[in-house]
């Protein structure tokens, strides 16, 4: 194909896609779920998993193959500027006033998902089940133990939103844990991926690498972050975006995915005095980080084949399918009663702690780019991120209202100065403001 001809059918392919998933996710919130299950399924129904196995072919004349790494291109700066968006709208006053619930729940949330997962990994290796040109060692346990504990913040946070939640003790509590985990967890998998692919370096000059990047965003990067924050219009979007992008292009550079160094970046955003992001720098990004993100699915979806699994792929991703819920669940939801909740605030807790969403796909993604996954692996857990984050929204309306009414219960008794389930010691909780981006994704 010609320059020209790739052009056209990556400005086509683009557009057929985000109509398709403004479309998809419209539906989707309609029917109580986050837009990126509808995004997600545009990828997978657009690729070879449905399209592809009509005649002819119709996902290969839609995206010939000579597009593909284009469009991938576009993803990958999406992805960058949707991951700086998550590190600037998390809001840390959060994490400054987590109680004991919130401490035990992100614990949980991070050490009973990774036991399972590197317990998991390490059962199948050697195996016909174990992926494809992954070496034996510790390497793929350790990321699958990551990549099962992955909760995604801002899915989580737009179902806190639209569910009336945020004023709540499991809204709260689960939004503050999220956070928590997903900063805990993107170090993690940094330092996994690092050390997968090190590219000879060993651990000393990687540790010594990663230092002066570290010590570069803080003494560079932050004041003009700062400094463009602090100003409106083109004169701020032009510094923040190129802050993001050089710092996605500095940790491509050491080893790792690009969405680190851009999630870094955006966690390095000043705040407001109370901890809170600023609303309209948050607005900005959001859109910013959003606006193409439908592209990212596109590769996505043509990375997954769900026809080309097997009958021991079914056993295996009832696997992975229940070891993903019965630790993430059912290991938050027993962290939060053994903190005091009681067992409907505390399933709720755990219901929404088990929402992976987007967040999820970006780490699966970053591990198909790094040789930990192979494309059945990669397969497997894309229909476990979309399957646990869908069956939030039907589990919680199960649960009942969300724990309203034992939420009632809990105000009263704070105010005798007798209940302190969530770890405040009877003060009232603070409504969660800018806790996610507007996308939901």
């Amino acid at each position: 194909m010609s320059a020209e001809e790739i052009t056209s059918s990556v400005l086509a392919a683009t557009g057929v896609v985000v109509a398709l998933a403004a479309g998809l996710s419209a539906l989707a919130r309609r029917v109580g779920q986050p837009p990126v299950i509808g995004q997600v399924l545009v990828g997978i129904v657009l690729g070879p998993s449905v399209l592809g196995r009509f005649p002819g072919d119709p996902s290969s004349a839609l995206v010939p193959v000579e597009a593909l790494p284009h469009l991938g291109v576009l993803g990958q700066v999406a992805l960058v500027l949707f991951m700086f968006s998550v590190g600037c709208e998390l809001d840390t006053s959060l994490l400054r006033h987590q109680g004991r619930a919130v401490t035990s729940v992100s614990a949980a949330a991070l050490a009973v998902p990774m036991a399972a997962g590197a317990g998991l990994g390490w059962l199948v290796l050697g195996s016909d089940l174990a992926p494809q040109g992954v070496p034996d060692g510790w390497a793929f346990p350790l990321y699958l133990a990551v990549a099962l504990s992955i909760t995604a913040m801002p899915v989580l946070a737009s179902i806190v939103r639209d569910r009336g939640l945020s004023t709540t003790t499991p809204g709260t509590v689960a939004t503050a844990a999220a956070a928590l985990t997903d900063v805990v967890g993107w170090l993690l998998l940094a330092g996994v991926v690092a050390l997968a692919g090190s590219g000879g370096r060993s651990a000393a000059e990687l540790v010594g690498l990663l230092a002066c990047y570290l010590l570069a965003m803080s003494a560079v990067a932050r004041p003009v972050l700062r400094r463009a924050g602090a100003l409106r219009g083109a004169l701020r979007d032009g510094p923040l975006i190129a802050v993001a992008l050089l710092s996605g292009w500095a940790t491509s550079v050491l080893g790792l995915h690009a969405v680190f160094g851009a999630f870094l970046a955006g966690l390095l955003m000043p705040r407001r005095t109370d901890g809170t992001p600023d609303p309209e720098l948050v607005s900005w990004t959001d859109r910013a980080g959003s606006l193409l993100l439908p592209v990212f699915f596109i590769t996505t979806g043509w990375s997954v084949d769900i026809g080309g699994l097997g009958g021991a792929d079914v056993l295996l991703l009832l696997a992975l399918f229940g070891t993903a819920v019965v630790a993430k669940l059912g290991g938050c939801t027993l962290a939060a009663r053994l903190s005091g909740g009681s067992w409907r605030q505390s399933a709720v807790i755990g219901a929404l702690m088990n929402t992976r969403g987007l967040t999820e796909l970006i780490a699966l993604n970053v591990g198909k780019q790094a040789g930990l996954l192979d494309g059945r692996w990669y397969s497997l857990l894309v229909v476990v991120a979309v399957a646990t984050t869908a069956m939030t929204g039907p589990l919680l309306t199960w649960l009942g209202r969300d724990g309203d009414a034992e939420d009632a219960e809990d105000a009263e008794d704070a105010e005798d100065g007798g209940n302190d389930a969530d770890g405040t010691g009877g003060r009232p909780v603070p409504e969660v403001a800018h806790a996610g981006t507007g996308s939901g994704n």
